[in-house]
């Protein structure tokens, strides 16, 4: 660990470059790389450079704050919006060539007020395919599809593509929204819209269900390393887990036989023991509900939390190993280095792996490198 750091989430840039190239290759499809949520926690405009390195054509982030802020930083390649409040204004992400999802024709209109003389909005429409969440419902696609065909051909508007999301519940499940999908984009070219791209499938369908990927996917998870499985590891999938987070140990004690640990005592030693103080805590985003559960690699030897993880803090029971005050205490990164994974955190916890980094908070100092 860097002196004076007290707990560190290092990223691996090469890493989300090679994943995205990797999945390029699968797939054989253009790539819109996500980068919401703060690049899943990794930090946005890092992994979007990464992608973009890695061959991805686009970026996509939930809302135009993101959008906007990727822009701030720099970052000048196309980045697709499809979160919006209501009664939005999307004159500002007009104006820094953000383009627009759009699910619902208020939103259709909201887009075709932002553009200027010279100017369309750039859009993407949303089909709701059964995910029950945000899309144009089946029942208004005539009606929205075709005033976007009117505003495309005044000028208005620039329909670059048309996209849906899916379930990952089952192949078949998949396979029913596919369907609903394709009809969509018949709808779509019945009204003389012809968008250059087609996108329903993410990490999971675009991996698992070729016939989803339509010549461009969006990755999210993947390029970050994870795997979107149950059953599949990231190293099964041919993937790099970019997120390494770890911390120095801050304090050892040598304790006695019915020592309790951390609030509640639901951990108490059962013979002479030594105590390590790792200070990360729920504070950080390492979820609570881990505790007593969550593993830990100090000094290349597993371990696991003892009793409660707090706030700011946990303890791990090293019994006989020797462990000093200095270090480094990892509690996921690449298996394949020999240290925890976010999947071990993610089934401790209850959870999924995304969650896992997503929520690492904003106290866990970011370090970029490139292996």
């Amino acid at each position: 660990m860097p002196p004076g750091i007290l707990r560190e989430a290092t990223v691996d840039v090469g890493a989300i470059a090679a994943n995205i190239r990797h999945l390029r290759r699968l797939t054989d499809a253009e790539v819109i790389a996500v980068v919401k949520a703060d690049g899943y926690g990794h930090g946005a405009a890092r992994s979007a450079a990464a992608a973009l390195d890695g061959g991805a054509a686009r970026l996509g982030v939930a809302d135009v704050t993101e959008a906007l802020a990727l822009r701030r930083a720099g970052i000048d390649a196309p980045i697709l919006s499809w979160l919006h409040a209501p009664g939005a204004s999307f004159a500002e992400a007009a104006a820094h060539g953000i383009e627009l999802g759009v699910s619902s024709a208020d939103q259709l209109m909201a887009a075709a007020a932002a553009a200027s003389v010279d100017r369309p909005v750039v859009v993407h429409l949303k089909l709701e395919t059964g995910l029950g969440r945000n899309g144009i419902a089946p029942g208004d696609w005539q009606v929205v599809l075709s005033e976007a065909a009117r505003l495309e051909r005044i000028g208005k508007i620039r329909v670059v593509g048309v996209f849906s999301h899916l379930s990952n519940t089952t192949e078949a499940d998949d396979r029913q929204a596919l369907t609903v999908f394709k009809e969509g984009l018949g709808v779509a070219a019945s009204v003389g819209l012809t968008p250059r791209l087609w996108h329903i499938a993410a990490t999971h369908a675009a991996i698992a269900l070729p016939e989803a990927r339509l010549g461009c996917v969006r990755v999210g998870i993947g390029m970050y390393g994870l795997s979107p499985f149950a059953d599949k590891t990231s190293a099964d999938l041919g993937l790099r887990p970019a997120m390494t987070l770890r911390a120095p140990v801050v304090a050892v004690r040598r304790v006695p036989a019915g020592q309790g640990v951390s609030y509640g005592y639901t951990h108490r030693t059962e013979r002479e023991t030594t105590l390590a103080l790792v200070p990360l805590g729920y504070a950080d985003g390492v979820p609570r509900q881990a505790s007593s559960w969550g593993p830990v690699t100090i000094g290349g030897r597993r371990f696991t939390v003892a009793g409660r993880i707090a706030m700011d803090q946990f303890v791990v029971d090293v019994g006989d190993h020797p462990v000093a005050v200095g270090d480094e205490a990892v509690l996921f990164g690449d298996p394949t280095l020999g240290v925890p994974s976010a999947d071990e955190w993610a089934d401790a916890a209850g959870t999924i792996n995304y969650e896992i980094v997503t929520r690492i908070g904003p106290r866990v100092h970011r370090r970029q490198v490139s292996a």
